[in-house]
């Protein structure tokens, strides 16, 4: 049937579902992979999250003027030039390191901005985090104006109680303050790093084997496992940022680069997905401080995360 216009039933349908696709991408973000290369904006912050944490930061430190992207999905569309005022970069430390996703983006990024800042989430030790993250920019020829850490929820679950964890405060208000004072300012600053640190970072090296230049890159089939709890629901075929997760005939089947982020443990409704138990000496042991608790930052929903991570759009 069409109306008096000749618009058919089918296509009006077709264009409000569009419709409704694109005020969903807008919202989140997604729809500025496909302008941050033809319009500069005044500041763009780039992020990698997995709980939520580094999310959050990044829509503050954007506030209402800025705007976020996904480097995730930045990857997946093979998008490297941004362009902005200024440009800005937030991301979990993991083993003192940035995701090897992020050491990857910025070997391949071609950021053009007057001023670039890096803030670095962490939950219990920094060491040479900052230090690291110069180095590995600066070869890559992204030198930051600003590199800053800042202490969040940890969500190293061998580790860690997240029940515990977020009972804590981490002076998180306080440190937006500090860093969004700091970038009004366009302030030229490393947070210092002392020779403790160093010779701690040095020590986790030696300890667990990690290649300092690929970082803290596991493999998910190895260390996880997906339980008869599972129910099939594919909220971690959405919130992994490497896809490592597929829905088969047969239940879930993971496969692939694991960066440790447990975006798909901590997002679980079910709690089906598990550490292995691993043979002496390997470490991660599989072993896990609370299993019952789970964590994702109060400010960001699981469909953020989604949007964020997701590798089957």
């Amino acid at each position: 049937m069409s109306d008096k216009n000749g618009m058919s039933r089918r296509m009006a349908l077709k264009l409000m579902g569009s419709a409704a696709l694109t005020t969903v991408m807008t919202s989140s973000g997604i729809m500025a992979l496909t302008s941050c290369s033809e319009s500069a904006k005044k500041r763009v912050v780039l992020y990698f999250t997995g709980t939520g944490n580094c999310l959050y930061v990044a829509r503050q430190l954007a506030g209402k003027d800025g705007e976020t992207l996904s480097i995730p999905q930045l990857v997946r569309q093979g998008r490297y030039d941004i362009e902005a005022d200024e440009i800005g970069l937030v991301y979990p430390v993991y083993g003192h390191m940035p995701p090897t996703m992020v050491r990857r983006f910025i070997q391949k990024a071609r950021l053009k901005a007057e001023y670039k800042f890096a803030v670095l989430t962490y939950g219990m030790r920094k060491c040479s985090s900052v230090e690291i993250w110069n180095d590995i920019s600066r070869r890559a020829n992204n030198a930051f104006d600003y590199i800053t850490t800042m202490i969040m929820v940890d969500n190293w679950l061998p580790n860690f109680d997240m029940n515990e964890q977020m009972k804590m405060d981490k002076h998180i208000p306080e440190s937006l303050q500090r860093i969004t004072a700091d970038l009004k300012q366009r302030r030229k600053w490393h947070e210092p790093v002392t020779q403790e640190e160093r010779e701690q970072h040095e020590g986790f090296l030696k300890r667990t084997g990690i290649d300092p230049e690929v970082g803290f890159l596991l493999k998910s089939e190895k260390y996880f496992r997906v339980t008869d709890d599972c129910i099939d629901c594919g909220i971690c075929t959405y919130v992994c940022p490497h896809g490592n997760y597929d829905l088969t005939g047969r239940g879930v089947r993971m496969e692939g680069d694991c960066e440790f982020c447990f975006a798909c443990i901590q997002n679980c409704p079910q709690k089906a997905i598990q550490f292995k138990e691993q043979e002496e000496g390997v470490w991660p042991d599989g072993k896990e401080k609370n299993p019952n608790a789970r964590y994702r930052n109060e400010n960001v929903s699981l469909m953020d995360l989604k949007l964020a991570n997701n590798q089957k759009m």
